[in-house]
């Protein structure tokens, strides 16, 4: 497969507007590849996190929003501690992830968008995040109602969960806050 690349694809609009929400100097990138060798998950990835970035330099935008790598991304940060120029690589696909969530992209990881929802929720009805709701609300939604019903009475024997939600202070400013955010993804006043 053969590709052409332009400047003008090099200074593209998407290439401007990924380093605008990520806040970061995509062309700092050189390719050394550390991203990609510490990265927990990249056995998992369809493209690497270093053909991430290659990819928004080359202005690949469709390549980039479709692929399943910028769900599949822990948001751990070892790519950008690992990286010699200090380019923060997990802001760069967080802000990819809100470009294809805002442009609603149909990801190929369907269950992750699904997750996302049930920790969002989560954290907007309690202000923190309360693990047993979070894993009966992915189960529930998601459709895989028993998966992991086994580990759940040793977990809570070993102290490792709580069958009660916690009480945070602030929880309704939180709450407010989310449903802020929201209405402004929607387009909303």
């Amino acid at each position: 497969m053969r590709w052409e690349i332009s400047t003008s694809a090099l200074r593209s609009d998407f290439v401007k507007q990924v380093e605008a929400n990520g806040r970061q100097n995509i062309l700092a990138c050189y390719q050394c590849g550390k991203c990609s060798a510490g990265c927990p998950v990249a056995h998992e990835m369809d493209i690497l996190p270093n053909q991430i970035i290659r990819l928004v330099q080359l202005g690949m935008k469709d390549q980039v929003l479709n692929s399943r790598a910028i769900w599949i991304c822990a948001s751990c940060e070892t790519c950008t501690t690992r990286c010699p120029q200090e380019v923060d690589i997990a802001r760069v696909i967080d802000a990819l992830r809100n470009m294809a969530y805002r442009e609603r992209r149909s990801s190929p990881e369907k269950e992750i968008l699904v997750f996302n929802r049930v920790f969002v929720d989560n954290l907007a009805s309690l202000g923190r995040l309360y693990e047993v709701g979070l894993i009966l609300g992915y189960n529930l939604r998601s459709g895989h109602l028993f998966k992991d019903m086994l580990k759940a009475p040793g977990m809570f024997l070993k102290g490792k969960i709580n069958p009660i939600p916690p009480r945070v202070k602030g929880a309704r400013q939180l709450k407010a806050l989310v449903k802020k955010i929201e209405a402004k993804e929607r387009g909303e006043r």
